[in-house]
């Protein structure tokens, strides 16, 4: 194999525990009883910002009725930047409460963000899987931690890291203790996009280098990455469609009014429809919804 970015010296080297050997075994990262592996595709969806108790308890409802594997939710919400407000606001302990509830309500794990090395004892008492949000990925006390907790991590790529940077950052978490990471291809900043609100670009073939060069399941966030609803749905099937192990959408009962990122959540009736159409997909390439 060659490549511009990661060699296989690197994979004898720099990211020995990350690097797929020959004829390697793709790993198999359990959260609760949902199994993100090769053959399978994992739906996680759910609200970027937990805004209230109902409000969460009703979108974790509704994404289960309509198949969703796994809910996600925000209670600690990292923003470009410090000014909040009525709107933009975080949750906190408040809203792991009532993620945990959703959790309990629908039997579904959980996956929710982790900001700071000092929150990680706090966010496990709530969470199945921490996220390591895009611009935490080279927070390496951070990652070392989370090593060293065992707990699943959900890796986002940079955007602006390569491949190399990326899996090298997964050798952290590896290397300290915890083979329990996937890797989440969320979008690329190039020079130009194709509309006046895209803020990057989904590297979809990025899913496949990673799958060529790692034994790690592979995920894809059409939401963050799009930044556009009207484009989360074609994203979301080509990720199925080449390979990805799963994607992690934004769901939200009223769109257009959710506290963060309302450009690109799905309403229910949107997210019922493209889980329709992704197990129709699935069927077709023989793959486990």
């Amino acid at each position: 194999m060659t490549s511009k970015d990661v060699t296989e010296a690197d994979i004898q080297s720099n990211i020995p525990l990350v690097g797929r050997k020959p004829d390697q075994i793709s790993t198999t990262v359990n959260v609760g009883d949902v199994e993100l592996s090769e053959g399978k595709f994992v739906v996680i969806a759910g609200p970027c910002t937990i805004e209230g108790r109902e409000m969460m308890l009703e979108t974790g409802t509704s994404v289960k009725e309509a198949g969703a594997s796994m809910i996600r939710g925000g209670a600690f919400k990292p923003l470009t930047f410090p000014y909040r407000n009525d709107k933009m606001f975080q949750l906190e302990e408040e809203g792991l409460k009532y993620l945990a509830e959703s959790k309990q309500k629908t039997g579904l794990p959980v996956v929710t963000e982790i900001l700071d090395v000092r929150d990680i004892e706090l966010v496990a008492q709530y969470t199945d899987m921490m996220q390591v949000g895009a611009r935490n990925m080279q927070n390496f006390p951070l990652l070392e931690e989370l090593g060293k907790s065992g707990i699943p991590v959900l890796l986002k790529r940079h955007f602006g890291c390569g491949l190399r940077d990326w899996l090298g950052a997964a050798e952290y978490i590896l290397y300290h203790g915890n083979p329990n990471v996937v890797l989440c291809e969320r979008g690329i900043t190039v020079p130009h996009t194709h509309q006046l609100t895209s803020r990057f670009i989904v590297d979809l073939e990025a899913v496949l280098a990673a799958k060529e060069w790692t034994h790690l399941p592979v995920i894809v966030d059409p939401s963050h990455a799009t930044f556009k609803r009207a484009y989360v749905a074609p994203v979301a099937r080509a990720a199925l469609a080449i390979g990805a192990d799963g994607i992690i959408l934004d769901v939200h009962p009223v769109p257009e009014q959710a506290a963060v990122d309302p450009l690109q959540a799905l309403g229910f009736e949107d997210f019922d429809n493209l889980m329709k159409q992704l197990r129709n997909i699935a069927s077709v390439m023989e793959i486990e919804m």
